[in-house]
């Protein structure tokens, strides 16, 4: 409440709204502090800090800011009040914390109120705290893409390294609660580090959060799916959706800051647009030209007003070697400071400034204790990462490697995902064939292409990686599968979110409700008549066949089948197997139907729904008669 009547407040100049925010500070004011007669407490999830710092900042009211201190002051502070722990940032004091703890969105929110107090009073303990827990978290916890918050238990932190792919939970708030509290450390200190992740964030764990269409979201951002993980259209818990809106239409407010003693101004973030920095007896316009993050070329003219000698510091990127830059068509020659280039000097009205930023591909290594991420790299260029779907290449992309030495093109695709820098290589794929003794593994050179990990998930469901392996992966051994893992699936419908070829992915499940695996569904057809086959290039003698079926009792609105069939082809007709045993619908394992063998290119499931249901299947397998 309080954050949007500032917010109201800059865009109208209306005080309608802050004064409504006021009376409300003023009755917390009453009622919570260190004086006699009132109560000590925290808010259970710190927002309220930085919300009372922006209401000090917009009304010049000291009391909120010395309430947001006391609060901040109460955390970790057991003279008056049982702590609530280290998930709400109350297990010890702001000064003794060492390493980040608890939820992952609660610990940032914080933590950008606590910045917030250190830029207005310079309070060291505070200072030293950040840069430890900073450190920590750039070092130990967090992904490539800036996410953060690997456990959906808590939605927190984790052990140090402990950073799996498919489960990996990187809430979008805690992607925008990493560039809340980075920017104000940038602003604090002045260093380009932490503008850097802002940078980082901003381009893949933040706006991976919407759909491109902007009608889904995610909660959960992975960094691995097996093609089950979507983004949705709300939540119960509507934090994301409503988090990505506020921050999206706020994006300006990140491009710049003024230097403290108003003699200068830095450029935070490249984005094309004009700001308005106020400086010390004027203020300087800066108009910015740029094609980033998917060109490096950058061209920044200078218009000041009222003021002609000032600093114009311009960050070069973490990720960047090589960066030139020239002023007015002439090289400067400037060594980086706190990732930094400072160009002082009295300006003119159209002075430019052009800078570029070589942008090769990047092959990144997480660091070696990260187990998953053993053996494995991923890749960027400029500020993105990648990642491969399904969609995009000639196999499951959890099948494939990419050398170390592997080389890339860089195409730009105006058509695709709203126009998106895609990265196109050669890999090897790990198969399964089929042999004369049966099925082996094979490993087949592959085209693959490589889109920007924020677009995924906006096509056909499909499987998507981040990590990919250097050398050939292990991915199925020949023994763990049937004969049904060479066949092509095809269903009468498919749910838009599912995929037929989950049924033969040779992916066992734990249980009929299994949503960590691919799968397959009619949904959203109910009660009707619907049919999923597997068909062979070549003839297969096939006698059993055994079907995994999807029901989500309790949660949704899919059930084993009323009853089923089973059918093979024989020409251009399907007709039904002779002799089957059971057509079983038990729930959380295989139903194992035998019949008189077959030799035929295909075999189909005819399914019966349940009266107003809908269901689907995990996985299908179709063993020797031996088996």
């Amino acid at each position: 409440m309080f954050e949007a009547a500032v917010a109201h407040y800059r865009a109208t100049g209306k005080t309608t709204f802050l004064d409504v925010a006021c009376k409300f500070a003023d009755y917390i004011d009453e009622v919570f502090g260190d004086e006699p007669g009132k109560r000590h407490g925290i808010p259970g999830h710190p927002e309220l800090e930085l919300a009372l710092v922006k209401l000090w900042r917009a009304t010049g009211e000291d009391r909120y800011l010395e309430l947001a201190r006391f609060f901040v002051e109460e955390h970790g502070n057991d003279e008056h009040r049982t702590l609530m722990g280290g998930y709400c940032q109350d297990h010890l004091p702001v000064r003794e914390q060492t390493e980040p703890v608890g939820h992952a969105v609660r610990f940032l929110y914080f933590f950008s109120g606590v910045a917030d107090l250190a830029v207005v009073d310079g309070d060291q303990g505070y200072i030293d705290a950040m840069e430890g827990l900073w450190s920590y978290i750039n070092d130990k916890k967090m992904y490539v893409t800036g996410g953060v918050g690997v456990q959906g238990h808590g939605e927190g932190f984790a052990r140090a390294y402990y950073l799996p792919n498919h489960d990996a939970y990187c809430e979008t708030c805690a992607s925008i609660g990493m560039i809340f509290w980075n920017h104000r450390l940038a602003l604090l200190h002045g260093e380009g580090r932490y503008a850097d992740i802002v940078e980082t964030c901003l381009y893949n764990g933040a706006i991976s959060g919407i759909a491109l269409d902007g009608t889904k979201f995610f909660y959960v951002n992975p960094l691995a799916s097996r093609g089950g993980h979507h983004r949705q259209p709300w939540f119960g818990c509507a934090c994301c959706p409503t988090n990505v809106v506020r921050f999206i239409s706020s994006i300006g407010q990140y491009a710049y800051g003024s230097m403290q003693n108003g003699d200068g101004v830095a450029v935070l973030q490249y984005v094309g647009g004009e700001g308005n920095i106020d400086l010390d007896g004027g203020s300087v316009r800066l108009v910015q030209e740029t094609n980033y993050p998917w060109e490096g070329a950058v061209a920044i003219t200078v218009e000041p007003e009222d003021v002609e000698t000032f600093t114009v510091q311009l960050r070069i990127p973490g990720w960047c070697e090589g960066a030139s830059i020239q002023l007015n068509g002439e090289t400067v020659d400037v060594e980086p400071v706190d990732g930094f280039v400072s160009i002082r000097r009295g300006w003119s009205k159209g002075d430019k400034i052009e800078l570029d930023f070589p942008m090769p591909v990047r092959r990144i290594a997480a660091a070696p204790e990260v187990e998953e991420n053993v053996g494995r790299l991923t890749t960027a260029r400029g500020p993105i990462v990648y990642c491969l779907e399904d969609v995009d290449n000639p196999c499951f992309v959890d099948q494939i490697s990419i050398p170390e030495d592997a080389e890339f093109t860089a195409t730009h695709e105006t058509e695709l995902l709203g126009g998106v820098t895609t990265l196109t290589t050669r890999g090897v794929q790990q198969a399964i064939v089929q042999t004369h003794d049966g099925l082996d593994m094979d490993e087949i050179r592959v085209d693959l292409k490589a889109i920007p990990y924020y677009a995924w998930d906006n096509r056909e469901p499909g499987r998507m990686v981040v990590w990919t392996p250097t050398d050939t992966p292990e991915y199925l051994a020949p023994l763990d599968a049937t004969i049904a893992v060479v066949a092509q699936a095809s269903a009468s419908h498919c749910h838009s979110a599912d995929g037929a070829a989950a049924v033969n992915d040779a992916i066992v499940p734990e249980n009929s409700i299994d949503h960590n695996i691919p799968r397959f569904t009619w949904w959203d057809h109910r009660g009707t008549e619907e049919w999923i086959a597997l068909e062979f290039a070549e003839p297969q003698t096939l006698s059993c066949s055994e079907i995994y079926w999807f029901d989500d009792s309790g949660q949704g609105q899919c059930r084993t089948p009323a009853s089923w069939t089973l059918l093979y082809r024989k020409g251009d007709e399907w007709i039904p197997v002779e002799n089957a045993s059971e057509f079983g619908v038990e729930q959380d394992n295989f139903n194992k139907t035998t019949f008189n063998p077959v030799e035929t290119t295909g075999l189909r499931i005819e399914v019966q729904l349940q009266e107003n249901f809908s269901g689907g299947v995990l996985e299908w397998r179709l063993p020797s008669a031996e088996e």
